[in-house]
């Protein structure tokens, strides 16, 4: 479920995640969150949330075989 959440910011910088938000993501006292920030503004997710977040992003991508190929690139340079 998604929706649009009016939050204040109070002292020290503390915010209030609504009941029914709290209790439908499962966040309970202590719950680690994480705060994205990004040209489009700010993002508050959980770290399970952002785990998922950064490996669906990464899926598909060889890191390794880039990495080997940007490496041969470099050595074909100087090799010439």
């Amino acid at each position: 479920m998604s929706g649009t959440y009016a939050l204040v910011v109070g002292d020290r910088g503390r915010i209030v995640v609504p009941a029914a938000v709290r209790e439908r993501a499962g966040l309970a006292e202590g719950t680690p969150l994480v705060l994205l920030e990004s040209r489009d503004g700010l993002v508050l997710l959980t770290r399970e949330q952002l785990r998922a977040r950064v490996r669906a992003e990464l899926s598909g991508l060889d890191l390794v075989a880039e990495l080997l190929a940007d490496r041969r690139s470099l050595a074909q340079q100087e090799d010439s």
